[in-house]
């Protein structure tokens, strides 16, 4: 048993070793970079430097991949000068149908000096034109002023050569990605405008459940509208998440340790030849909020071996499924229209989950994954019972999934005596697996 807790405690420790070296590049590219957002600011006041960007450096340093770092940039708007309607198509050749969820943001009142980022847009439930707030007028804005700050700061002397390169800014992309040099290191940055408007706090079903007391009214009186489309807006839970995450990390317990050693995994053993793979460290944050609400007690994260099969059987189970609800907004899929490999990586998760030594061990060159493991054929079924009506998803099931990895040391006896009921009444409704 020592000899199991000193073999996952190693592996997180080279993972935690490398935080401090990361942290260093990002913190130097960030100063690139807020130098080059305080000219454009300049320029044009209505786009806002937000210094409190102790968020996007948490996420760095907890993502085991080289992945783009998501900076929302401000627009100073005032709340009461714009309206959201609803983005919807009028049926007729040539339109394109508009992203779920995305929204227009009317301008309402004249005098808002918004003029030149704003459009007429053809509303159906106006039945006609209605001056709106164009995302695609502000990315060519805020493109524009990158590339002279670019210029300006260079001229100054406070950018060097090589600093920074703009030959990723593409015309129709929806942020304006830059790659700045951290040290030695390469940081790419993909900034995206966004309107934040107060909004009345998300209800959930259990609220702050396993989160300190406010965590999702602090995380969710704002609401954040990124760009969708050249015309459309959609809301975006990037920062609400990461609130949520921090929140995690004021409690006790190994928590984002799990989240660390999982994501290695992820970017070592569970992607492709190039090691990505339609399971992204966005999945991985989601899996674990989830546990936390479904796994409220300490009793559940006294170690790292049992933290870390918290999230396993919640990835497990989405993975089987092909469907991992978004924490904030239950009815969205995250897995929805993601790549064909999501059967491909189950089976990795599965054989780690059944032998966690194997992968335990940081390797160069080939995967260490063999797909020799025989897994259980119970626990498989169990894993693949239909998820309807939100079926399935609760902690008497996630205990029983647990229980069948051996890793159930919870005593709590109305949590057992859950699963045992459970348990038996699944068996008598599905067929008995050979």
């Amino acid at each position: 048993m020592e000899a199991n807790t000193s073999l996952w405690s190693s592996y997180l420790g080279v993972i935690v070793s490398r935080e401090r070296q990361r942290m260093e590049h990002f913190q130097r590219a960030e100063d690139i970079l807020l130098t080059l957002l305080e000219s454009v600011h300049a320029r044009e006041p209505r786009f806002l430097v937000d210094y409190a960007r102790n968020l996007e450096a948490f996420e760095f340093a907890l993502c085991a991949s080289e992945d783009a770092v998501t900076l929302e940039m401000p627009l100073r708007i005032d709340d009461d000068a714009l309206r959201v309607l609803p983005c919807q198509t009028r049926d007729s050749p040539g339109r394109q149908p508009s992203e779920p969820n995305s929204c227009y943001l009317r301008v309402c009142s004249p005098g808002t000096h918004l003029e030149d980022w704003t459009g007429v847009v053809d509303v159906m439930e106006h039945g006609g034109g209605v001056g709106c707030l164009l995302p695609g007028k502000i990315l060519q804005h805020l493109k524009e002023l990158l590339v002279s700050a670019i210029v300006h700061c260079q001229r100054l002397f406070l950018l060097q050569p090589g600093d920074i390169s703009a030959e990723n800014l593409r015309e129709d992309a929806m942020e304006l990605s830059l790659l700045i040099r951290g040290s030695w290191k390469t940081i790419r940055f993909d900034i995206v405008p966004v309107v934040r408007r107060q909004q009345e706090p998300l209800q959930r079903r259990w609220n702050d459940r396993g989160f300190p007391e406010g965590s999702l009214r602090k995380a969710t009186e704002e609401a954040h509208f990124v760009p969708a489309s050249p015309h459309c807006w959609r809301s975006s839970t990037h920062l609400p998440i990461l609130k949520l995450l921090r929140g995690v990390d004021a409690l006790r317990g190994p928590r984002l340790d799990s989240l660390r050693l999982l994501d290695q995994l992820r970017d070592q053993d569970w992607g492709g030849q190039s090691g990505k793979g339609s399971l992204t460290f966005n999945h991985l944050k989601m899996v674990l909020l989830w546990s936390t609400e479904l796994f409220p007690s300490l009793e559940d994260w006294q170690d790292l071996e049992g933290s870390v099969y918290r999230l396993l059987v919640i990835l497990l189970r989405c993975l089987a499924t092909q469907h991992l609800p978004h924490f904030l907004n239950p009815e969205e899929n995250l897995f929805q229209g993601a790549g064909p490999d999501l059967a491909t990586i189950y089976h990795k998760v599965e054989s780690f989950a059944w032998d966690p030594q194997r992968f335990l061990r940081f390797h160069f060159g080939l995967h260490a994954f063999s797909g020799s493991w025989q897994a259980d054929a119970e626990t498989r079924a169990l894993l693949q019972l239909p998820h309807k009506d939100g079926s399935y998803w609760d902690t008497a099931y996630f205990d029983m999934l647990l229980s069948q990895f051996q890793v159930y040391w919870i005593q709590d006896s109305t949590r057992r005596s859950a699963v045992s009921q459970l348990l038996s009444k699944i068996r008598r409704e599905i067929p008995q697996q050979s």
